[in-house]
């Protein structure tokens, strides 16, 4: 009987039904939502505009370049904003690197937050390598079009896995979705058959997650910039795995006792809220006007807005009120010693006093330097965070996705300011009218700041439209970044 139950036990099972809806999203459903692939469009720049910013901070440089010293691969893939020329693996962590180090990329908030343009340095990373691949046969390399259409699959991933999902919850880092969306993609853009995806998919499962600790006081620090590029070279080196023969694990989520749900999700099913398309690109949140944790963006728009009538009575003020959401309360509600960069880019305290006292917040403000100031700490000892639950409920209704914030600040003489109220960002769905204009401004800025004149001046026309690169092929779009100035 025994052996019956254990002959049974070990009959191999169909593949999980997660793992082959996925799979048959990225291998069967055409993209075809134009608002996506405008939006894609823009998300393009976007990313590539937070790599060239990134690479002002040496911290971000040092960890760029392959594995070890002189391992460049000659017609390997280039590196945007650099003169590396890469293996498809090394060249996607550095990619992904550059797009997150700043926290300046694009957001998705849901029951897991996330940056699904963190995806793109697996992506560009392989189609470029398959392009080349292809040159080298005489066959036709992928173009720019295949590319938008890859990231409009990967931020569904990763966005639709997130709405129902948390994993944070549970203790484990959101870029464990940015190595499954980038797994799934990628696998198809190397050619893998669906059974192929539904193979590397499992792997990603099996990899399991890194732990958030990385992100939250006493042990914030900077890996959190370079986790996603590591999730982009994990999920390129397990889709290469899956190509070169190695066999999937069909129950790698629903295995009992050894399964990713039974394991490192409490029992819990991980589900998709809702059928895969382009909902997520779409709807995506663009972090165009602060390099600041999204919960506070809102936050941050507020502290500018009473900036004029706050700056020069930073004396006179005796406590400063902050409403938020739930998960702003939970994860950026920080209060004492913050040590690093990391520690003050996720503290809604620190977001707030700098544009109070400054009138601005950029990557700069949270360098030492700045952090310096002794005004930023005595205003955030002022403040008081508390969640406004009509907030968390439009955070988490499917029709407004808001990141609501309130400011409010009250002085020792009995007066107060306004209370200044702010529901959607401006990277938001809703304020793309607004958005867009900034997000153009701030890739001309990001292009004029790195590269000399004329190969800029080549950039910003060639980016302008998306009609104007979407034919080229992705070998020469990546030649048009590299810098070989130096």
């Amino acid at each position: 009987m025994t052996s019956e139950i254990m002959t049974r036990a070990a009959n191999r099972p169909e593949p999980d039904g997660l793992l082959a809806t996925i799979a048959d999203y990225v291998c069967h459903t055409p993209i075809d939502s134009e608002e996506a692939l405008e939006t894609a469009h823009y998300c393009l720049k976007d990313s590539l505009a937070c790599a060239m910013l990134a690479l002002k901070f040496p911290d971000c440089v040092s960890l760029l370049g392959p594995v070890v010293p002189g391992a460049q691969l000659p017609n390997g893939v280039p590196i945007p904003g650099r003169s590396d020329e890469l293996e498809p693996v090394q060249a996607a962590f550095n990619i992904g690197v550059l797009i997150r180090y700043l926290d300046f990329n694009d957001t998705w908030l849901a029951a897991e937050w996330g940056h699904p343009s963190d995806n793109l340095g697996a992506i560009l990373a392989v189609a470029d390598y398959v392009s080349r691949q292809r040159q080298a046969k005489g066959e036709a390399p992928m173009t720019m079009a295949e590319v938008l259409k890859a990231m409009v699959q990967a931020h569904e991933i990763q966005g639709i896995l997130a709405l129902k999902n948390s994993f944070n919850r549970v203790g484990l880092d959101h870029v464990l979705l940015v190595r499954v969306a980038s797994t799934a993609v990628v696998t198809r853009l190397l050619g893998g058959s669906r059974e192929q995806v539904i193979d590397a998919l499992s792997q990603a499962w099996v990899d399991g997650g890194a732990l958030r600790t990385y992100r939250h006081a006493p042990n914030t620090g900077p890996r959190k910039s370079w986790a996603a590029g590591d999730a982009c070279r994990r999920a390129v080196q397990l889709s290469l795995l899956t190509i070169s023969g190695q066999m999937g694990y069909p129950s790698a989520l629903t295995a009992p006792g050894w399964g990713f749900q039974d394991v490192l999700f409490k029992g819990q099913e991980i589900v998709l809220e809702r059928p895969l398309g382009s909902y997520v690109m779409e709807n995506i949140l663009f972090k165009i006007a602060f390099p600041a944790e999204f919960h506070a963006q809102t936050a941050v728009e507020c502290a500018m807005a009473l900036h004029p009538q706050v700056a020069d009575r930073l004396d006179e003020i005796e406590r400063i009120e902050i409403e938020t959401q739930e998960a702003g309360a939970r994860i950026i509600d920080k209060t004492g010693p913050l040590n690093n960069y990391a520690d003050r880019d996720h503290c809604i305290q620190y977001m707030v006093a700098v544009p109070l006292i400054f009138g601005e917040l950029t990557a700069e403000s949270y360098t030492d330097q700045v952090a310096a100031d002794p005004r930023i700490d005595q205003l955030r000892e002022k403040m008081a965070v508390r969640e406004n639950k009509s907030f968390t409920e439009a955070y988490f209704d499917p029709e407004q996705r808001a990141i609501g914030n309130a400011l409010q600040i009250f002085f020792k003489d009995g007066s107060s300011s306004e209370r200044v109220q702010v529901d959607f960002p401006i990277g938001h769905r809703r304020r793309r009218h607004e958005g867009i204009p900034i997000l153009e401004s701030k890739f001309e800025q990001a292009i004029a700041d790195h590269f000399a004149s004329d190969p800029a001046a080549t950039i910003q026309s060639l980016m302008r439209a998306k009609d104007a690169y979407t034919s080229m092929s992705v070998p020469e779009f990546m030649a048009t970044w590299a810098d070989n100035s130096g």
